[in-house]
């Protein structure tokens, strides 16, 4: 696989990294996730006019039509500079979720206003006790002459405080685990009956909890054919992980990065720690493990990008994650260690990229999750990677 960037891809790197030194240093980040709605909208509207919310979005519905691979670069600069936005919840879930299953008029309504910043959108899956599992799905959605009556909760869903529409995953028919039965209906946030409670996370993003009591929508809510919409979401799913892996790559990258410059600048016994061989071999190691990690996620990109077998491109995904997760645990530790008591200080940012490496390495199934699933996922594809 050829995993060199394009002229274009180049030239939209090198605005978004501009863009994050002028408009999104620490400081401001700082400011922005201390603000009540944990992210600003004022650099909302500069991602959209820099076309960073169009990206993914379908040429004929506004947007460029780019896929994994060219947001690999905004991936890693929102790892990088750690931004708050919820571009991952909006473009790369909820926008992806009706542009690959949605009616004409679905994507038409949403599409163009999401590459706008017109509107925010959240996809809300996480039930209780669920894990990772994506066929399970307790909250139920009963059909009747008017549409569908809902009733159920949904737990931290990323951004949904902001969000103006919901995806919401729900049981259409069978068993709470049943592959079959699950459907997707868009609820607007203010729907009657929907409520929403706020929560602030480990790597200080923003999520909530909902609770949906008998909120009604009408038939056309339904995002594709009813009770078959687990392989979107697995489809989509798979795509977020892969961008996941590329935003890892970039606070990495920082970390990286700021622990090497700490080496060099911190003085014991009147030299460089940096000097010292046992800290250098670490220093290396890290190396290493950032290089595997952007293999990896350039790999799991490519894949949901042209592979069109599923069950390969998903094997594909499962594996980056399990290496990239463990790359996450490793050069998160080190790099605060190697700060000593310096890298727990809420005044570095190193301690701040420590907290979203972690929570990172959770999203969308941890290792251990995805070396389960790579396993079955072996026992049934027919390729290897």
């Amino acid at each position: 696989m050829n995993f060199d960037t394009s002229e274009e891809q180049q030239l939209f790197a090198a605005s978004v990294a501009r863009f994050v030194e002028r408009e999104y240093t620490f400081d401001i980040r700082r400011r922005i996730v201390a603000s009540p709605d944990g992210f600003s909208h004022d650099v909302w509207r500069t991602m959209a006019g820099m076309g960073l919310l169009g990206l993914l979005v379908p040429a004929e519905h506004g947007g460029l039509g780019g896929g994994a691979m060219d947001a690999i670069s905004v991936m890693e600069a929102i790892g990088d500079a750690l931004i708050v936005e919820p571009w991952l919840p909006t473009v790369a879930l909820g926008a992806q979720l009706v542009a690959r299953g949605g009616s004409e008029a679905q994507r038409q309504r949403l599409l163009p206003a999401v590459s706008r910043g017109e509107i925010k959108l959240a996809f809300a899956y996480t039930e209780p006790e669920t894990r990772y599992a994506l066929a399970h799905v307790a909250t139920r959605a009963l059909a009747d002459d008017d549409g569908y009556v809902v009733a159920g909760l949904k737990q931290a869903v990323p951004h949904a405080a902001a969000a103006d529409v919901l995806v919401v995953a729900v049981r259409t028919a069978g068993s709470d685990t049943d592959p079959d039965g699950v459907s997707l209906l868009l609820v607007p946030r203010d729907t009657p009956g929907l409520s929403v409670r706020p929560l602030r996370m480990l790597d200080e993003t923003r999520a909530a909890d909902i609770v949906l009591d008998d909120v009604r929508v009408p038939a056309n809510a339904r995002v594709g054919a009813p009770g078959r919409a687990l392989p979107l979401i697995e489809d989509v799913v798979d795509f977020a992980t892969a961008l996941v892996c590329a935003e890892a790559v970039g606070a990495i990258r920082y970390a990286n990065e700021a622990t090497l410059g700490y080496l060099k600048t911190r003085k014991q016994f009147g030299v460089a720690i940096g000097s010292f061989q046992a800290l250098q071999h670490r220093m290396v190691d890290m190396v290493i493990e950032y290089e595997q990690a952007k293999s990896m996620a350039s790999l799991a990109c490519s894949a949901v990008d042209t592979e069109h077998d599923r069950c390969a491109s998903s094997r594909i995904v499962s594996a980056a994650k399990i290496r990239v997760a463990d790359a996450c645990r490793r050069v998160s530790q080190e790099s605060i260690q190697l700060h000593g008591g310096m890298g727990m200080s809420d005044e570095l940012k190193v301690s701040h990229t420590f907290r979203r490496l972690t929570a990172i390495a959770q999203q969308f199934g941890d290792g251990d999750h995805n070396l389960e699933r790579f396993a079955l996922l072996s026992d049934r594809c027919e390729g290897g990677i």
